[in-house]
């Protein structure tokens, strides 16, 4: 099929991994690019082909280290310096996404200040999943795409046929998206009460819903240190669940985070491939299951290249 312009695909270096996937779903090549590193430990990406009148995408999640933005950043740059006909920034996990608002005085809006950045560096257009919080597309004066992962967790639910199935959200703040699997699914929801000690250490848990008798799985978008989803996991567990898998988009999986979902009572975790699994060598990786979004992302480029609406694509 002829285009009036180009489609290329390029990867920054800490999401190859899903950029090739992404390209092979397209049926087509990732693009040449690389990666010039000063001694002091400065960094120079560059387009190893040319860009000039083609729609380039790249493929970048903006996880731990600010590297990772950073180099996203350039490689917007210097497509754009390239003279590409549109940039696009294809981001899974958007990181600083927590750093939604002012929540205490004197705090930066982290997610505002990203986006702003994402704008300089000249990106035309953003495709992300599943936002920490939704109102985080009206920080950009560019379309944002927004995709669902709970277009791949939803049929692996289904799939798994699990009796007297219930779905709990790990806190208040999760409880559209819970609600959400919950009305799909037809299943009922629980809702899992905390109180924060402080960032990263909860203090008191409790449960909203019937537990007992129920296989109970748990829905979040990110997962960080684990303390949450570990502690409501055993929980539910103490409340009579017959058993409790959880589903994160987004698996950060910082600190002790590995270990703590091992000791859990967790019987299955359940990810996708925005952020690749980082555990130390030797670590149990047997609780995890990873669900690919490259087909996601993949469909949605060439509907946004080929002008085709997205509308009810990839969304519940």
């Amino acid at each position: 099929m002829e285009y009036d312009h180009q489609l290329k695909i390029f990867s920054c270096r800490s999401s190859k991994y899903l950029a090739e996937k992404i390209a092979k779903s397209l049926c087509t090549d990732l693009g040449n690019s690389i990666v010039t590193t000063f001694s002091d430990g400065e960094f120079q990406p560059a387009f190893d082909e040319s860009v000039r009148g083609a729609t380039v995408c790249i493929v970048q999640s903006t996880f731990p280290p600010t590297d990772n933005i950073f180099e996203l950043l350039l490689m917007i740059d210097a497509a754009h310096r390239a003279s590409a006909y549109k940039v696009i920034a294809v981001i899974p996990y958007f990181g600083w996404a927590r750093q939604d608002r002012k929540d205490r005085p004197r705090v930066s809006i982290g997610a505002k200040l990203v986006a702003n950045l994402l704008t300089a560096a000249g990106a035309d257009r953003v495709m992300t999943c599943d936002l920490h919080a939704d109102q985080i597309q009206g920080f950009f004066d560019i379309p944002v795409d927004h995709i669902y992962a709970s277009s791949i967790f939803l049929p692996y639910l289904r799939d798994l046929k699990i009796e007297n199935l219930s779905i709990a959200s790990p806190d208040m703040g999760g409880a559209k998206r819970a609600n959400a699997y919950s009305r799909i699914l037809g299943a009922p929801m629980i809702i899992c009460h905390k109180s924060r000690e402080r960032p990263n250490v909860v203090g008191s848990m409790t449960a909203i819903g019937d537990v007992a008798g129920r296989n109970v799985v748990i829905v979040d978008d990110m997962v960080d240190t684990a303390g949450t989803i570990t502690k409501c996991a055993d929980m539910l567990m103490e409340k009579g669940a017959l058993s409790v898998r959880a589903i994160c988009t987004h698996p950060v999986l910082s600190g002790n985070a590995y270990e703590r979902i091992n000791k859990s009572a967790l019987s299955e975790f359940i990810v996708t491939d925005t952020i690749p699994l980082r555990a130390a060598e030797g670590t149990d990786t047997s609780k995890f299951t990873v669900l690919s979004v490259a087909n996601i992302f993949a469909d949605i480029i060439s509907k946004v290249y080929n002008n085709k609406p997205i509308s009810g694509s990839w969304t519940f």
